[in-house]
């Protein structure tokens, strides 16, 4: 098969697109005939070899993909050949405490896909039954491969860590980004008064045109707290969806009212953050990690993506020949939404 292969660490550059020998499906696996690949920053992360992703080489990355059901490995009887699949990104072991409480991104054997095992940029890829699920006939390849990293983080964050509430002001960071345009869907799916951030004026119209309330141009406004306390007659954003890191943590926490909740998922610019703990404490603000999503979360926003209650916001479409450009413009922050691989 054809594939995108790292045979060392670096710039987009270090993406070959070569020959690579099809995976052969095992007991309880399934090969899928790869349709679509959505790019996320985790694939920078793991090709540089930061942030703790030092992986195996050579490697195939690729986080989400979305395909066709090729061949089924012995005993798999839920899925049948030439069925319409899309992955999740964990692979999960199914025993621990988390698992059997539908907490699979606790799992402390959680693998991820494109990082722990072989991923997407691929015309093939092998993985365990159940974490494929059908994709609905309304939702394309390409939008199958835009959804699951993109939605079911923002709805693991949103729902399950913050409990963002109807009615409250939600402040979403660099919605210009896969996961900034999925939370300002779903914070106004939720009812929430969307305030999002972005650095440029057209990905700032671009996320009024997905419902944002309002707009702040952290390019202009970097201190951009004071603009959501003068949005919001002084009070604060109720929850802060943080993905944004080192750059944008100091005033995250200044935006949050009395009672705040900050929830993050994502450091790109920076593992460390200052934090004023005066402020975190005089307003009893809460600090809340989430990673990933959960099976559950998987189905909910691939069943609201398929009803047409979110929709994927695609950047573009490239072929799968065409990676380490993809990589260049998602670095570059040339994007809105997600960037697709298609082989």
């Amino acid at each position: 098969m054809k594939a995108i292969v790292m045979h060392r660490r670096g710039g987009p550059e270090v993406l070959r697109y070569e020959d690579f020998p099809t995976p052969e499906p095992g007991p309880g696996e399934v090969l899928v005939r790869v349709r679509a690949c959505g790019l996320n920053h985790l694939d920078v992360f793991t090709r540089r070899g930061e942030q703790g992703r030092r992986v195996k080489l050579p490697h195939i990355l690729g986080v989400e993909t979305a395909g066709e059901v090729a061949a089924l490995g012995q005993g798999v009887t839920e899925l049948r050949l030439g069925q319409r699949v899309v992955s999740g990104p964990g692979i999960w072991c199914g025993r621990c405490e988390f698992c059997r409480a539908g907490q699979e991104n606790m799992c402390a054997e959680r693998l991820i896909v494109g990082v722990d095992v072989h991923g997407g940029y691929a015309e093939y890829i092998k993985l365990p039954a159940y974490t494929l699920a059908p994709l609905p006939e309304s939702v394309s390849f390409e939008q199958g491969a835009a959804t699951l990293v993109a939605f079911g983080t923002a709805w693991h964050m949103l729902v399950d860590r913050a409990a963002l509430k109807p009615g409250e002001t939600l402040l979403v960071l660099a919605a210009g980004s896969g996961v900034g345009m999925a939370a300002v869907q779903v914070g106004i799916h939720l009812g929430a008064r969307v305030i999002a951030t972005a650095s440029t004026d057209d990905k700032l119209a671009r996320a009024h045109d997905l419902g944002a309330d309002e707009t702040i141009n952290y390019t202009r406004q970097p201190r951009f707290a004071r603009a959501v306390r003068k949005l919001t007659d002084g009070r604060g954003a109720d929850v802060v969806f943080e993905h944004v890191g080192a750059d944008t943590w100091k005033d995250s926490v200044a935006a949050l009212a009395i009672g705040g909740r900050l929830v993050t998922c994502g450091s790109t610019t920076g593992r460390w953050g200052k934090t004023d703990l005066w402020s975190l404490f005089a307003k009893q603000a809460t600090i809340l990690g989430s990673f990933s999503s959960t099976r559950a979360n998987f189905h909910t926003v691939l069943r609201l993506v398929g009803e047409g209650q979110l929709q994927p916001v695609i950047d573009s479409v490239l072929p799968l020949s065409a990676a380490e450009e993809a990589h260049r413009r998602l670095e570059a922050r040339q994007v809105f939404g997600k960037i697709v691989l298609r082989p």
